[in-house]
Order: structure tokens, then sequence, then C-alpha cells
């Protein structure tokens, strides 16, 4: 599992003032995930879905900073809470959904000998990524932790970062990139299971 704490005191340097700028704008930190969300969702339709990995890659990993973004915008006007948590969780559901759908979807309607490989690994992709989301808000919901996992949202999505990349410049690894977040998400699954099972089992 990535470091994300780091990852996030390394990108505040470049976040917290664009972060301010936004602010002194009047952008709400509702409005950013909105368009964090919005803008996920063209990118898979205009791009990924068309093929355009190399466009879809920058634009994916640049929209990605939102993520940050609108956290950092809550926590400097003192307003982060459960609503917004809620809705950046939700709306990251729904962003994460496009991305696979879009690469599900160019792969249904390609004739390259590994665009099975592709579909099967990306539904199965997408249903173990909601499965690992469901996961812990149910564990939490119970009161239990479920912070574990090799594969949570941030590795997940930098897995398909760098295949879109590959994908664009060298040679086409999406196929085998779906077919690594497939079995990395389950895992990740059957992790989150273990673990909440053996807090809920000593309760009760």
């Amino acid at each position: 599992m990535l470091d994300n704490a780091n990852a996030r005191r390394s990108a505040a340097r470049f976040i917290d003032p664009v972060a301010r700028l936004m602010l002194r704008l009047k952008v709400t930190p509702d409005g950013i995930t909105w368009f964090g969300c919005g803008a996920t969702i063209f990118i898979s339709v205009v791009f990924l879905a068309q093929g355009n990995f190399l466009i879809g890659a920058i634009l994916f990993g640049a929209f990605g900073l939102i993520d940050l973004l609108d956290g950092t915008m809550a926590r400097m006007l003192g307003t982060a809470g459960p609503w917004g948590a809620f809705l950046d969780s939700t709306l990251d559901r729904i962003s994460d959904a496009a991305v696979i759908c879009a690469l599900i979807y160019i792969y249904v309607n390609a004739d390259s000998s590994n665009s099975q490989l592709a579909v099967i690994a990306g539904i199965l992709s997408l249903v173990m990524s909601l499965m690992t989301s469901y996961a812990r808000a149910k564990a939490e919901s119970l009161d239990a932790k479920c912070t574990v996992g090799i594969a949570e949202r941030a590795e997940r999505n930098l897995l398909i970062w760098i295949a879109l990349l590959i994908s664009a410049l060298v040679t086409d690894v999406m196929p085998y990139a779906l077919a690594a977040l497939a079995v990395l998400s389950t895992i990740t699954v059957i992790q989150r299971i273990l673990f909440v099972r053996k807090q809920l089992v000593i309760k009760a």
C-alpha cells in the first residue's frame, strides 16, 4: 500500500496555493468535488473510450489532483466533516466506474487477441474495486477498522495511469494491467474481510 500520508504532504506544497486561490474565487469544496467527478466522466467518454490513451492519461493524472484539492479547501475553511467525506467517497465510486467502463468499452469493440482478457478482467476489476470501498464503509458502520489492503484507490489509479502511458507510447499493456488490477482488488477485498472478521468475532 502506498504511503498516502507522505504523498499528501509532498503534494501539499503544490495543492495549498491552488486551494487558497479557489477559495478567493469563492469556489466551494463541494463544487470542486463535483467538477472532478464530471471531468473524469468527460475524460473517460471522450478520450479513453475512443482509445486516445495519451491525452486521457495526461488529463487523468492532472485531474486526479482534485482528490487532494477539495479536502484541502475544506480543511482551510474549517468545514471538513461527514458530508464532505460522504460526497467525496460517493463521487469517487462514480469516477472509478466511468474509467473502467470506458476501458471495457474500447476492448469490447476491439479485434486484438487480448480483448477478451481485457473485458473479463475489466468487469472483475470494476466489481472488486466497488467491493473494496463497500467493505470499508460497512466495516466502519459497525465500528470496525478497515484500512488494510494492497490496492486501495490510490494504487488502482496509479496502475491505470501507468498502463495508459505505456499503452499510448510503447505497446498495449492495458489488458494485462486490468488483469493485475482484478487480482489485486480481489486480494484487497479478501484482506479486508479477514481483517474485519477478527475484530467483529472478538467483539461478539
